[in-house]
């Protein structure tokens, strides 16, 4: 995003004083850049036994432990990729942030792209195309499976086709990521939306379909009523700036089945109603179920391609999970947002226990935290990752207890540290903010968010079960 002339300005001639009142300054920034928040924000199975609420400790450490090792296996390593890097053609450049990689496009197309001889003990890893590619990097455009890869897409096969799944099985397995081939079918266990028992399960998607068209059908007319004229306005407005780079996204059949997903979860749900902010949620469980039944890259998919009954089965499977999904975190969206002030005022304890300079260079630079974090609450993460790294998270998400409201906190605990040599390089308000609200995240993909994960359950081990560790 281009930087404000005001911005630089002020730069350039250091004329205003650094000390200002807290509200003026924020909202003299709010008024002058085009905020990232502003773009998108103008049953019957319980998913609940008694092993159910806590995961297997061991395995999400192993994991951890796992991942964190890997990574630092590599940065063992810095002369052998260096190495490597040298021997890239002059004409290729490597991407280092989202602006770079922006100005970057045409040239990286053009660029030529030779083998690697001393690159050959190092990961491959496949290029991910700069408009936030929704597919997995084990997906098309990347290596061979590995026999590990094999043999957990076996080990999700095994436990999906018995009789009765072991979801605490289940779960074990998800927490490093679910692969692309059952990833549908497992999200609909994990969240609950499709009974354990595989004789079950054809019914009850049939039944729960039927139920949702029964929805549209009963309530989607009043859209026109007056008293509800309102929350299909403001849906109307808010779809087609989700996800606006993503053409899938922007297809007015795809747009359609947001904006009914979105209006009957409002009109059942009056104690919220539609709050700008869930329309991101619908997208994630759209593309999973979506790329049930299409094999290339669903970005630029066109869905009238796709019969009627697909469709209908996509929209219905998306409306549900959504739902499972906002049944644990709705007092993130109910009158005045509590949960999102408490999660953001949990968030702002936690950063000050666990990295005290950021901490206070937010304070001394009057940073507030809701100015940043109320968006990373409201969208989980959302508007700061790209797609196809929302769904490696989600895989977590929905393989914790409450992953999506008590473990998102130290998601975000661990993504606001991933970046402290940033922030502190920062030392104005408007330099942070511009900062925390475009964090260079385009280039992202698995290793990433299993490094992000890997430090947030350090963080929960740490400190959840002793809360007095990071209460003043």
């Amino acid at each position: 995003m281009p930087l404000p002339s005001f911005i630089k300005d002020r730069s350039k001639a250091n004329a205003l004083p650094m000390k200002s009142k807290k509200a003026s300054s924020f909202h003299e920034f709010a008024r002058n850049t085009s905020d990232a928040w502003d773009i998108g924000d103008d049953e019957d199975e319980e998913f609940s036994s008694s092993s159910a609420q806590t995961l297997n400790s061991k395995v999400a450490k192993a994991t951890a432990a796992q991942v964190l090792e890997n990574h630092s296996k590599l940065r063992a390593k810095p002369e052998r990729a260096q190495s490597a890097l040298s021997d890239m053609p002059t004409n290729c450049k490597v991407i280092k942030s989202s602006s770079e990689a922006q100005l970057s496009r045409t040239s990286e197309d053009a660029c030529v792209r030779t083998p690697l001889p001393k690159q050959q003990s190092l990961p491959l890893r496949p290029v991910i195309p700069l408009v936030a590619r929704i597919s997995d990097q084990n997906a098309s455009g990347a290596p061979p499976m590995t026999v590990r890869e094999k043999t957990r897409l076996e080990k999700f096969r095994q436990l999906l086709s018995s009789h009765n799944t072991d979801l605490d099985e289940l779960r074990k397995c998800s927490w490093p990521g679910v692969p692309r081939e059952v990833r549908p079918v497992t999200w609909r266990l994990l969240s609950g939306y499709l009974p354990a028992n595989m004789e079950r399960r054809k019914l009850t998607l049939q039944r729960k379909r039927e139920e949702y068209f029964g929805f549209i059908q009963q309530y989607y007319d009043s859209r026109n009523e007056e008293h509800h004229q309102d929350t299909y306005r403001q849906i109307h407005i808010d779809i087609p700036r989700t996800n606006p780079l993503i053409p899938l996204f922007q297809q007015p059949l795809v747009q359609e089945i947001f904006e009914r997903i979105l209006f009957i979860w409002a009109i059942r749900h009056p104690a919220s109603g539609y709050v700008q902010g869930i329309n991101d949620l619908v997208t994630p469980f759209f593309v999973v179920f979506l790329s049930e039944y299409v094999e290339e890259d669903v970005e630029n998919f066109d869905v009238t391609n796709l019969s009627q009954d697909v469709l209908r089965s996509i929209e219905a499977d998306s409306f549900w999970c959504m739902s499972k999904l906002l049944d644990g975190i709705q007092d993130n969206y109910t009158f005045a947002q509590p949960g999102i002030q408490k999660k953001v005022k949990a968030l702002e304890e936690l950063v000050s226990r666990i990295d005290e300079q950021v901490h206070n260079h937010f304070r001394k630079y009057e940073v507030e935290y809701l100015q940043f974090a109320f968006r990373w609450m409201n969208n989980l993460l959302m508007r700061e990752l790209p797609l196809r790294c929302t769904i490696r998270l989600w895989d977590t998400y929905q393989s914790e207890p409450e992953g999506f409201s008590h473990f998102h906190l130290y998601v975000c605990a661990a993504f606001l540290i991933k970046w402290r040599k940033e922030i502190l390089d920062e030392e104005d308000f408007q330099g942070l903010l511009m900062l925390l609200q475009n964090l260079p995240t385009i280039h992202w993909g698995n290793e990433e968010i299993g490094l992000l994960l890997a430090e947030a359950y350090r963080l929960k081990y740490m400190f959840a079960d002793a809360p007095n560790h990071y209460r003043r």
